[in-house]
């Protein structure tokens, strides 16, 4: 369905769409408690052009901005702040990014619910990313100061990719040597293929092209069948 869903995407995103419905978003309250903070909740601070699709009813034109602390996609109407609903036939694109309301789980079977961007689809597996924070608050001591003023707490962006097959999501370390183990099953042709073709882990680009090595190599080794990615590693 994701397959299906991101074709239609690609193929409409020229398009002119209504406006979105009210039956698609809900109130949700402004958060202003990191206006002090270096660095911004959100992943596009302001509300950027987007297109919203329903599989029930269609695909809309809307105003967007990605709250990563909530995990909501916001929508700015008027004086007033909404969300898209949470649910997984509802998805949107902002940024030339495609974002899934998606329910996961780990390889433990820990659901691991949320918004997720695809990166790279295929016929055996997907990759997507998912964005979080890390929030460290100001110092409470007051004696903490730089040029002069209190230092502010400071929020950084994390991305995390994840390797998915059939629901089941496992997170991709992004330096080599935690990226091979990961890979442990074909760990030593894994450690060849990125020292010859210089590959680096955090580069999109590059994780995508070992990804798609690691799936070609288990489909030699079961003799030209499909294997599953996230069995025996």
């Amino acid at each position: 369905m994701v397959k299906k869903l991101h074709f239609i995407f690609l193929f409409t995103s020229c398009s002119l769409f209504a406006q979105i419905p009210t039956s698609l978003i809900e109130p949700v309250d402004n958060i202003d408690n990191f206006d002090e903070f270096s660095g911004s909740i959100y992943k596009n601070q302001t509300f950027k052009s987007a297109n919203v699709i329903d599989e029930k009813s269609g695909t809309f034109d809307a105003k967007l901005r990605y709250n990563i602390h909530t995990d909501a996609l916001e929508f700015d109407k008027g004086d007033e702040l909404y969300k898209i609903l949470k649910t997984t036939t509802i998805h949107a694109r902002i940024n030339e990014e495609y974002y899934y309301y998606c329910n996961f789980k780990n390889q433990r079977h820990q659901k691991k619910d949320g918004y997720y961007v695809l990166v790279e689809l295929s016929d055996n597996y997907s990759i997507y990313k998912k964005y979080t924070l890390d929030i460290i608050h100001a110092p409470t001591s007051t004696s903490v100061v730089t040029n002069g003023e209190k230092e502010p707490g400071r929020i950084r962006l994390i991305t995390t990719y994840y390797l998915e097959e059939r629901g089941i999501i496992k997170e991709l370390p992004t330096d080599k040597k935690n990226l091979v183990a990961t890979f442990s099953d074909l760990q030593d042709e894994l450690k060849d293929y990125m020292k010859i073709e210089k590959i680096r882990p955090r580069k999109e680009e590059d994780l995508k092209r070992l990804v798609a090595k690691y799936n070609a190599l288990k489909n030699i080794n079961s003799n030209g069948g499909s294997k599953s990615l996230l069995s025996n590693n």
